[in-house]
């Protein structure tokens, strides 16, 4: 028989008030139920907060999926508004750039230092810094061949601790492809390890020790650690650079480091950090013009650099066509029709720009001394036309492609784009259109009106 449970009931309690002794353990248990459900429910509006917090987009993330705002409809659900803004920016930045003669070094040799350390494995830029960094690296080399035929490069690698040799500098200049051919084998450069500045930089410092005062001395880095592995004093090394007029500029990947904003100032070059894959690619791509020479301050007891102009000599080939006789060429011992001889010793080579392997002029082509020479002279940014009440007899087509110009005028975008889509030349005075603009600017680098 089951014990009889005792009512506790107390007079000043109603009906609703009677409590049974022996159910307090449940009540207890119930009671902490509810909370450990409320701990549940906490922790599960923390999480969410954390998932919320973790949703938030990365830069390779944000470069894609908000790729549509960079391009936005008008009114009339056309393009051409944005599209002329696009331009406007690249004009704007044109402006800023010096239109008076500076003189640069048009022959130049420059070494390409690679970070394959760990850190290059991240992948806040996609797919990897590593890889980005040689897609880059390999778009640099052809446009800085093609805007600098002159010149020659060389890579070296930081990984282990160590300075490693990937390449040295191209035998013939203006030769893209044998540079690219070093990077050209992704498994032979897998990152590992710590990087070493000091290291590198010294192997790429040795390796210009030779060449001529006439010519420039850079090394670019391309840096994505946020340390650097040494075995001795790199400030050392920093004042050896400043001596030698080695110029150093440094892409940084992951943050600004102390050490690599002095290996840039010192020396002259430049620094900057990159913020996503198209940051990169822009800090990358300001490093092809050759940088313009100025005097350096006497830091670390190093003498100003000085400005005298050198002189050295240079050889315009004879071309051989295609139907002369096959003959031996000095470069490689074979048999060729085709090919140039030296206008010293008559050797015969395969390509110019090159040095000549017998007497060792530099023999050079007219169309390569051109296309560094614009360096020199840049082209005068052309003046956008407001209106055409100042002008007498405005022109009715564009003196370069002879394109007929709008009768109407478009909505003004900002500083640097006409609203009438001309463009003036400051010296001869001649109209064009704003395609012929980039053209002449960016591409032939001489006004078909002037000739200047």
């Amino acid at each position: 028989m089951p014990p009889r449970r005792e009512l506790v009931i107390s007079a000043a309690d109603s009906d609703s008030d009677i409590s049974f002794p022996d159910d307090d353990y449940d009540a207890s248990r119930d009671k902490g139920k509810s909370k450990g459900k409320g701990r549940a429910e906490k922790k599960k509006v923390d999480k969410g907060k954390g998932k919320a917090k973790d949703s938030q987009a990365y830069t390779w993330e944000a470069s894609y999926t908000r790729s549509w705002e960079t391009v936005q409809e008008d009114e009339a659900g056309s393009l051409q508004t944005s599209v002329q803004e696009l331009m406007a920016r690249g004009r704007r930045k044109r402006l800023l750039a010096p239109a008076a003669a500076i003189r640069r070094t048009i022959i130049r040799h420059v070494i390409l230092l690679l970070d394959l350390s760990s850190a290059m494995l991240d992948r806040d830029m996609r797919p990897t810094r590593f890889d980005l960094m040689l897609q880059y690296a390999r778009e640099f080399i052809l446009e800085w061949f093609d805007q600098n035929p002159l010149g020659q490069i060389g890579v070296v690698g930081m990984r282990a601790g160590l300075g490693e040799r990937i390449g040295d500098l191209s035998g013939e200049s203006g030769n893209p492809q044998e540079v690219l051919s070093y990077i050209k084998e992704r498994h032979k450069l897998e990152p590992t390890g710590e990087p070493s500045l000091q290291n590198a930089i010294e192997m790429a410092k040795a390796s210009m020790s030779h060449l001529p005062t006439h010519s420039s001395r850079e090394i670019i880095i391309i840096f994505g650690s946020l340390t650097t592995c040494d075995p001795g004093n790199i400030h050392e090394t920093l004042e050896t650079c400043v001596k030698n007029k080695v110029r150093i500029s440094v892409v940084a990947l992951a943050a600004e480091m102390k050490i690599c904003r002095e290996l840039s100032d010192k020396t002259g070059g430049q620094f900057g950090v990159a913020m996503n894959e198209g940051h990169f690619k822009d800090l990358l791509f300001e490093l092809v013009p050759p940088p313009a020479q100025r005097a350096l301050t006497r830091t670390m007891g190093a003498p100003s650099a000085s400005l005298s102009a050198d002189l050295m000599m240079m050889g315009f080939p004879t071309r051989l066509p295609e139907a002369s006789a096959p003959t031996l060429c000095v470069c490689h011992a074979e048999l060729k029709s085709q090919g140039f001889l030296c206008p010293r010793c008559l050797a015969k080579v395969c390509d110019v720009p090159t040095d000549c392997h017998v007497c060792g002029l530099m023999i050079v082509s007219s169309p390569h001394l051109a296309r560094s020479y614009h360096h020199l002279f840049p082209v005068k940014p052309y003046d956008a036309v407001p209106n055409l009440e100042d002008i007498p007899q405005p022109s009715d087509a564009c003196h370069g492609c002879a394109k007929l110009f709008p009768m109407t005028t478009s909505i003004p975008i900002g500083e640097g784009v006409s609203v009438v889509g001309r463009y003036r030349c400051p010296d001869c005075r001649h109209d064009f259109c704003s395609d012929c603009d980039v053209f002449v600017h960016e591409v032939i680098h001489c006004c078909p009106g002037c000739g200047k």
